[in-house]
């Protein structure tokens, strides 16, 4: 393999170990306008596309993932990495498909884990992060939140016995 290829089989494979995700879309029928939109919207998020040949991401991706994703390596291929929250990603992409029709989704994986076209899509339908851990702690929260209402409702029915037996005296004495 001559220097060049090298390079740039060390800088794909250098971008797939630093991200938490990949996702390959199928770029076909996009406008260098349009593939600049989708850089910038891709920017926000801290993720980057790349076009690159499917030979370079197959090799530089890991054995088991590679064999996962060798159909999606075919065609035009973009590769969408980066880190932090991939629902966030995947919400834009599918944004993005929904107004450029010609755009795809190929699959990808999440850490090691393949990912077909359709997981990427739910993946979209996902929560972000923030909502998911908010979520999470009015789960756990929910119990104790609970048990303080019935210890309250309990102290406030010993409250009004004990008025109702002090009003009971006061009639009596009066």
């Amino acid at each position: 393999m001559r220097l060049e290829k090298i390079a740039i089989l060390e800088e794909v494979r250098g971008r797939i170990d630093n991200a938490e995700f990949v996702f390959l879309v199928n770029y076909s029928g996009l406008t260098v306008t349009a593939m600049a939109e989708l850089r910038a919207l891709l920017r926000t998020k801290a993720a980057r596309v790349q076009v690159m040949k499917n030979t370079f991401i197959r090799l530089a991706l890991p054995e088991g993932v590679a064999a996962g994703l060798a159909a999606a390596l075919s065609g035009p291929t973009a590769m969408v990495c980066g880190r932090g929250d991939a629902s966030e990603v995947a919400k834009l992409i599918k944004g993005f498909i929904g107004t450029h029709s010609s755009v795809s989704v190929k699959g990808g994986c999440l850490n090691t884990q393949v990912l077909t076209a359709a997981d990427v899509i739910a993946i979209a339908s996902l929560p972000s992060r923030e909502i998911m851990l908010s979520q999470l702690v009015g789960t756990v929260a929910a119990p104790m939140t609970q048990l303080v209402g019935v210890m309250g409702a309990k102290l406030r029915s010993l409250l009004y016995v004990l008025k109702a037996v002090e009003e009971k005296k006061n009639d009596a004495a009066a």
